[in-house]
């Protein structure tokens, strides 16, 4: 069986080139292509993709952000996170947040198959330039105690507030101010289903059962200046 790829990037020369450049492999074939993360989550039901190219920096919803939600949702997919820019803080939340690769866009043909045939067979796929800022991340810093070095880390986390992404962010506080599934979908211009499995990637988060408990925490950490 071929690898199924589903490619989400926000410009369409980029799509059409990772589809000239994997089209002809026999084992490989592209099998959707989505402008933004909101409709690669929408399509990925559909398409049944083994493997998710996916841009970082698309509009109405982050490729981080899909990526937390698209690993919550359908964790055998393999992502392989695909950016212009060799960024520090790119790579380290794609792997906090479980991507299978890293590869900047003028990446060669040749490593983009060797990426995506590893990330296939359930590896994982991050070149030197990449590997470099993670294992840089991960050495505590000299003379440091251990529990600086859990201080250090960016997971530590005091307030709710702190443990969504910036769209959850944006999402959670309409919701504490009373707002519809259907009205934050118009705002922000996704899906009633996207702002539900935003909704439900809160609550995992949070450690809370239902949205009426999330609310008061929410409310009690914002009124009490926790919010940050």
């Amino acid at each position: 069986m071929p690898i199924r790829i589903l490619v989400a990037d926000d410009h369409s020369v980029v799509r059409k080139g990772i589809r000239t450049l994997l089209e002809d492999e026999t084992d490989i074939e592209i099998v959707g292509e989505a402008p933004d993360g909101d409709e690669a989550i929408d399509l990925i039901p559909v398409v049944k993709p083994d493997v998710l190219f996916l841009d970082i920096t698309m509009p109405k919803m982050s490729g981080i952000e899909a990526l937390q939600i698209i690993n919550q949702q359908y964790p055998k997919i393999r992502i392989l996170m695909f950016s212009m820019h060799n960024n520090k803080d790119y790579i380290l939340k794609s792997v906090q947040n479980g991507a299978a690769g890293y590869l900047q866009k003028d990446t060669d043909r040749e490593e983009i198959l060797r990426a995506v045939r590893a990330i296939s067979t359930g590896e994982f796929y991050y070149p030197p330039s990449a590997s470099s800022v993670i294992i840089q991340h991960l050495i505590v810093p000299a003379g440091s105690t251990q529990d600086q070095a859990v201080s250090y880390s960016p997971r530590k986390k005091s307030s709710i507030w702190n443990k969504v992404s910036s769209r959850e962010a944006q999402i959670l506080t309409c919701l504490t101010e009373g707002m519809s599934s259907q009205e934050i979908a118009k705002r922000f211009d996704i899906s009633a289903n996207t702002v539900a499995n935003q909704r439900a990637s809160i609550l995992k988060k949070v450690g809370v059962k239902n949205t009426v408990d999330l609310i008061r925490l929410a409310l009690e950490e914002k009124n009490s200046g926790l919010k940050k």
